[in-house]
């Protein structure tokens, strides 16, 4: 019986082609706003790295001054210094331990068709590579040896990659950045994290920036003086020159720690802590305020990586498809009450409520599915359109399957509520009535 009443919901949307196509096209809006925004909010919100989220934890202590701090606020920087930063990788907390700063580099292409050009990337210890299970394409990340040495070696991305040497493997080559010679050690695959949780400070589009194109050691990038591309928060009066900021309270570095498993975070803290005292015999962190540790979801959230505006577009799409869900409710009841003397005969003939209610719905559901293919293309067409707006944009508007299934679910589900009134009062038809009436 349901392939034979699915074939008549299929003839029904030919019966009045204004009225189901106006049906379809309300069902169609707004499934599409709602699905378009809920996919970018579901992209916005997902777990970048869900295999160690729970792992990969950032440590923060509050080093600013006494003057105007009250018990419970809240530091007044997501960064660390350069000497809780230092003391912190060269301990011995957790498995693997990076800090990471930004850096804004020119390139000196060794093609003559390739002009000079500023490169955005990041100067970070080897470990980062394996923390966030970076995919190479060639090569691999550079030693601990390279750390401590602060060696002229370089990872770069695919794109860069492919700029300078076109297909070619690059490793081993030799390339000018910023003013110095670097041997390139490695080329990251094409490397798409969203949200970029592991550098969300210090660049113009936050967790959604683009792929880094440059990599180079840590001690590298202090041997050689180069500044920080990124916020800096400094707090007391830094004398001139480079030294003198790296001796400063002035926090600007992001520093990241593995653990074994999520139950060493109570362990990872008393280290923190365990710091923080020592620090303060020192005359540092006076505050005594309490030190933060955020693994990669609780970062994400602390950063407000989805903030607000973002919640509220949701919740107005959803506003909206239910608006397009009682225009739809209302234009099945006028399709259904023509059709009151049709049910009245088939209950005179002996269909039961039952089977008068299995059809309708069936044929709301007809309309659930044509509403949803055209959603699902109204839906890319409003995802396109937004990613157009900016490279930002471009990382969170597109559709994975979980949101296709569930475009497809939202229609057919919403046709079905919207269907379930008109449903109940075709099913309270009096066949005697109709019949009189024919």
């Amino acid at each position: 019986m349901f392939q034979y009443y699915f074939l008549l919901g299929v003839r029904s949307l030919r019966r009045n082609p204004a009225l189901t196509a106006l049906m379809v096209l309300t069902l169609a809006v707004g499934v599409a706003a709602s699905v378009a925004t809920l996919t970018i909010l579901h992209v916005m919100s997902g777990d970048p790295i869900p295999q160690k989220s729970s792992r990969l934890f950032v440590p923060l202590f509050d080093n600013a001054p006494t003057k105007g701090y009250k018990p419970g606020d809240e530091p007044n920087d997501n960064q660390l210094s350069y000497r809780d930063a230092v003391n912190l990788l060269n301990s011995k907390a957790g498995e693997r331990r990076t800090i990471i700063y930004g850096v804004a580099l020119s390139i000196e292409p060794a093609r003559k068709d390739v002009g000079a050009f500023t490169a955005q990337g990041l100067a970070l210890t080897g470990d980062f590579f394996n923390m966030v299970d970076a995919p190479f394409l060639h090569g691999q990340g550079w030693s601990p040896a390279d750390d401590k040495a602060g060696a002229d070696v370089i990872v770069i991305n695919r794109k860069l990659s492919e700029q300078l040497y076109g297909d070619a493997n690059p490793v081993g080559q030799r390339m000018t950045i910023g003013g110095f010679q670097y041997q390139i050690v490695g080329v990251l695959d094409t490397w798409t994290v969203v949200p970029r949780f592991h550098r969300i400070m210090g660049n113009d589009e936050g967790a959604f920036d683009e792929e880094d194109k440059i990599f180079i050691p840590f001690s590298n990038g202090i041997r050689h003086e180069f500044q920080h591309n990124g916020s800096t928060s400094c707090t007391d009066d830094r004398g001139p020159g480079f030294q003198a900021f790296l001796d400063s309270e002035c926090t600007w570095l992001q520093g990241w720690v593995e653990t074994r498993s999520a139950a060493d975070r109570a362990e990872l803290q008393s280290f923190m802590d365990s710091y923080a005292i020592e620090q303060r015999k020192l005359g540092r962190l006076m505050r005594a305020a309490p030190n933060k540790l955020y693994d990669v979801r609780e970062w994400l959230d602390h950063m407000k990586v989805v903030g607000n505006d973002s919640k509220l577009s949701a919740w107005l799409a959803f506003g909206f498809l239910v608006l397009c869900l009682v225009n739809t409710i209302g234009l099945l009841l006028a399709k259904f009450s023509v059709r009151a003397s049709e049910v009245g005969i088939r209950r005179a003939l002996g269909a039961s409520r039952r089977e008068i209610f299995k059809q309708f719905l069936i044929e709301t559901t007809v309309v659930g599915l044509v509403g949803g293919a055209l959603g699902l293309l109204l839906a890319f067409g409003a995802l396109a359109l937004i990613a157009a707006q900016s490279k930002t944009l471009t990382v969170v508007a597109h559709m994975d399957w979980v949101m296709l299934l569930t475009t497809f679910a939202m229609a057919v589900g919403s046709a079905v509520l919207a269907g379930l009134l008109p449903t109940w009062r075709a099913c309270q038809v009096t066949p005697a009535l109709q019949l009189k009436s024919q």
